[in-house]
């Protein structure tokens, strides 16, 4: 896919089993640069970082592919964890390594 321009390898989330584990237990990447959550309606539930073992930038972006917003998450070990919601409704979301999203172009950043 190309983020920003860029061409990435990621993973797809596009099932609620996949969307519920992410990247929980993951602490290398590997090829891919981040993980892609799809959904075929709009949706606003939020994230967490339940499990997971390194810090994520999250990118939302509305059916149009137009980023709705940008989050910075932190590994959680506490119960119960923050949610890490978006401004607004969203269609899909881009998790990434931290700092994953430094050196585009966020204010024009979009999906295809």
């Amino acid at each position: 896919m190309r983020v920003g321009g860029e061409a990435w390898q990621v993973a797809v989330a596009d099932t609620p089993a996949l969307r519920s584990r992410g990247l929980m237990g993951v602490t290398d990447l590997g090829d891919v640069r981040g993980m892609l959550f799809l959904w075929e309606d709009d949706t606003s539930g939020g994230f967490w970082m339940r499990d997971t073992l390194i810090p994520l930038d999250i990118a939302f972006f509305d059916a149009a592919g137009v980023l709705v917003d940008l989050l910075s998450m932190t590994p959680c070990r506490e119960d119960p964890c923050p949610t890490y919601r978006p401004s607004g409704p969203y269609r899909a979301a881009l998790e990434a390594p931290a700092g994953g999203f430094d050196g585009l172009d966020i204010v024009g950043l979009t999906l295809p």
